[in-house]
């Protein structure tokens, strides 16, 4: 495994959209979350025989962490991992919740790029969604963040937000090109079970923006970020050349990787596994020395070429045929023909001796595309 997934599952606040395993920091034993994030971390390592390229640190918000904690959390990684002299290292943080002590801690660590949650410069908007920062975070944040020697930032913006008008999106677009960063990723907003939103929703208590508003948001971002230099390379993500995520890609790619901490999943050895969510159910299986696996699914043949389709065509260069036969040892046009043609035939996909990939129509209707490979092998 070459890659590493390590969640924190704290917060100083919740949003009202996110459905990742969180919880309120306030009185949690995060000390003693981080001694079992250490052992975890050392019970897998025998799995590591070829140096980590990839590691991502995701929440909740890592930041939350001190730095006395997060400098406990760097050196245990770099006791245990072998770690790649070209890693990405990216932690996720959110805008006016980072110190430069944690920063310097971080650098230290080998951490070569964040991922800032800022989704909004609207300060209506993030009131909305449960967001406690401001414009004025985000760029006291960047500057930071620039400050400590990070330049591979990435930041997150949403559409579809309730209430969210064109002309909000449109701000928020300017705003997030005139900061030059390398990355951005565009995300819909979708309501999830467990959320905040979900419980409004189902009251009736949610005005989200129509679905043709939705489709002209998703377009407009295109533009944008096509106009200034970033090219697309999956249906959410846009960069600059060279600064595309290699984290998010091997999941895009299907390829396996070990995620740690409470709530974490992995793909490990043809197995997909998720952890044990809440807090301190995960120390205790840890402590007892036991790695704290709650639910573990073994990934059939067919399985994993459905899941290479429908992941794999989130990429714009689409499904490698090569890459396809040379993991299953048989053509993709011919284990996927009639969804293939069909999909081409509804101008949604396009094919070649490449592989196959999206089209422009299609990555406006990505899922409808995703589901037409679910099922159909006999």
């Amino acid at each position: 495994m070459k890659s590493i997934y390590i969640h924190i599952p704290f917060c100083h606040h919740i949003c009202h959209y996110c459905d990742f395993n969180k919880v309120f920091l306030k009185n949690q034993p995060v000390d003693q979350y981080v001694d079992a994030l250490l052992r975890e971390i050392e019970m897998v390592s025998p799995l590591l025989i070829e140096p980590v390229e990839t590691i991502f640190i995701g929440g909740g918000t890592p930041t939350a962490l001190s730095a006395k904690q997060l400098e406990r959390l760097m050196l245990g990684i770099e006791k245990f991992i072998p770690i790649s002299s070209d890693v990405e290292f990216t932690i996720e943080a959110n805008p006016g919740d980072i110190s430069a002590d944690q920063l310097s801690v971080l650098r230290a660590g080998g951490v070569n790029r964040v991922s800032l949650g800022v989704q909004s410069f609207d300060t209506g908007l993030l009131e909305k969604i449960g967001r406690t920062h401001r414009e004025k975070e985000v760029r006291e944040t960047i500057d930071l963040l620039t400050n400590n020697g990070f330049t591979n930032i990435s930041i997150d913006v949403m559409y579809g937000l309730p209430g969210q008008t064109m002309d909000q999106w449109k701000d928020t677009l300017k705003k997030a090109v005139q900061l030059e960063l390398p990355h951005f990723s565009a995300y819909s907003l979708i309501v999830e079970p467990k959320t905040v939103f979900y419980n409004m929703h189902r009251k009736g208590r949610l005005s989200l923006p129509p679905q043709e508003l939705e489709a002209d948001m998703y377009r407009e971002v295109m533009d944008v970020f096509s106009q200034h230099g970033l090219h697309q390379y999956e249906i959410s993500n846009f960069a600059q050349k060279g600064f595309e995520s290699k984290h998010n890609k091997v999941y895009w790619d299907n390829e396996e990787y070990i995620g740690l901490g409470a709530g974490a999943h992995g793909y490990e050895l043809g197995k997909r596994l998720s952890n044990i969510g809440p807090v301190n159910q995960y120390i205790k299986a840890v402590e007892n020395g036991n790695r704290p696996t709650n639910h573990t699914h073994e990934v059939t043949r067919v399985e994993r070429m459905e899941e290479e389709m429908f992941l794999g065509l989130r990429k714009v260069e689409g499904v490698s045929a090569a890459r396809f036969y040379e993991k299953f040892g048989v053509q993709l046009v011919d284990v996927f023909h009639s969804p293939i043609e069909e999909a081409i035939g509804e101008g949604l996909l396009q094919s070649d001796e490449v592989g196959v990939r999206l089209t422009d129509k299609g990555r406006f209707l990505g899922n409808q595309v995703f589901e037409k490979f679910i099922g159909v092998i006999e």
